[in-house]
C-alpha cells in the first residue's frame, strides 16, 4: 500500500503516452510493461533512479499526469 514517501506512474494518464517522449522515459528504460500497467517505486526506490539519471546511466523520469500541471 502506497504512503505518502511513495508515487505511482500510470502510464494510462499521462500525457507522454505513444510520443517518443514515452520511448525514452525511465519506466520504459527499467521494466518492459505493458502500457496499461502503473509503476509503483518507494522513496528509496526514487533515490537510486534520481541518482542514475542525475549520473546519465538513465533518462529522467518525464511522467506527467493528463489534466494536471507540473508544479
Amino acid at each position: 500500500m502506497p504512503n505518502d514517501r511513495s508515487f505511482t506512474i500510470d502510464c494510462a494518464e499521462c500525457v507522454h503516452r505513444h510520443t517518443p517522449v514515452c520511448d525514452d522515459c525511465i519506466v520504459t528504460f527499467v521494466v518492459d510493461r505493458s502500457p496499461d500497467d502503473a509503476l509503483v517505486i518507494d522513496a528509496a526506490e526514487a533515490r537510486a533512479v534520481r541518482l542514475l539519471a542525475d549520473a546519465g546511466l538513465v533518462p529522467r523520469v518525464r511522467h506527467r499526469p493528463a489534466g494536471r500541471r507540473a508544479g
